[in-house]
């Protein structure tokens, strides 16, 4: 069976952002979408349970479901959904549907707001821990967002779409996050935009202009070589080189501006607890406002 995209619903705008991207995500892949609520009710024969007063969560748990469903099928009559109430935590929840799905959409609030599926301890370590990549989608976002502007600068679903961004480190393993950029990218037929920040090592102090060129020579060398199995892989994606000087978040926070979609890696944790995603996932999680994808990698 194919893997379903899987959405994280909580009643906010966010994640009814996510359950939108994800249902295109959905269309362009050929995949099932499966909707999912999870809260922590009371069992179903506990007896206090039939208070009305008690049963109000789950009335709501299900009135979130049944919106989003309703929605989707009204905008993607052609898309197979399926929806899910878990009596569980959220974060676990998640995670445990994470495991078989191509991947997992939920919405972010990054710094902004309070709430949410990003905004908590819990939300973080289901970023942290899941084994499939995660997208997170901001409040807003519309199919036209993922579009270049029409002739007349006006927003349009039926443009070509804006390039994939992905974050490329020369200096480490990153074969999962180039295969799922690539793949996107191929889906969309749109252009790839490979970003590498580059920096003089602190031991050779600021560097003269000779030996900063020559390690953004380098950068470049390490970068083609990196990049060309996949472009003979998938050799309908237009590739597009940028590098540029500065760290890597501050880097890659410019360089998803312009982007449909900012693809980045994150190291896989082997610790049951935290919620680490790294300085770089970090950053991108609470500054970008495009959606970022999270791929793990070893």
């Amino acid at each position: 069976m194919s893997r379903p995209v899987v959405v994280g619903l909580d009643g906010s705008q966010e994640s009814l952002a996510a359950a939108h991207w994800a249902a295109r995500e959905a269309l362009r892949r050929g995949l099932p979408l499966r909707l999912v609520h999870a809260w922590e009710g009371l069992p179903e024969n506990d007896t206090e349970a039939s208070l009305p007063e008690l049963r109000a969560p789950q009335y709501h748990a299900r009135g979130v479901l049944r919106g989003a469903v309703d929605q989707i099928d009204e905008r993607y009559p052609q898309l197979h959904v399926t929806a899910e109430q878990v009596r569980r935590q959220p974060g676990p929840a998640l995670l445990d549907k994470a495991e078989n799905a191509e991947l997992l959409v939920i919405g972010s609030q990054g710094l902004s707001g309070v709430g949410g599926f990003v905004a908590g301890s819990v939300a973080m370590a289901t970023v942290a821990h899941a084994e499939r990549p995660v997208v997170l989608v901001r409040a807003g976002e519309k199919a036209e967002d993922e579009h270049l502007p029409d002739t007349a600068g006006k927003p349009s679903a039926r443009t070509e779409y804006r390039d994939v961004a992905v974050a490329v480190d020369i200096g480490g393993p990153c074969d999962d996050v180039l295969e799922f950029a690539f793949n996107v990218a191929g889906l969309r037929r749109a252009p790839l935009r490979a970003v590498h920040a580059w920096h003089v090592p602190r031991a050779l102090g600021g560097g003269d202009a000779g030996e900063r060129a020559r390690i953004r020579q380098e950068a470049e060398q390490r970068l083609a070589v990196l990049l060309e199995p996949w472009r003979q892989k998938f050799p309908a994606v237009l590739v597009r080189e940028n590098l540029h000087e500065g760290r890597p978040a501050h880097v890659l926070v410019r360089a998803a501006g312009g982007a449909g979609l900012l693809v980045v890696g994150r190291r896989r944790r082997r610790a049951a607890v935290g919620s680490h995603t790294g300085p770089v996932a970090h950053a991108l999680i609470h500054h970008v406002a495009r959606p970022v994808a999270l791929v793990p990698h070893d």
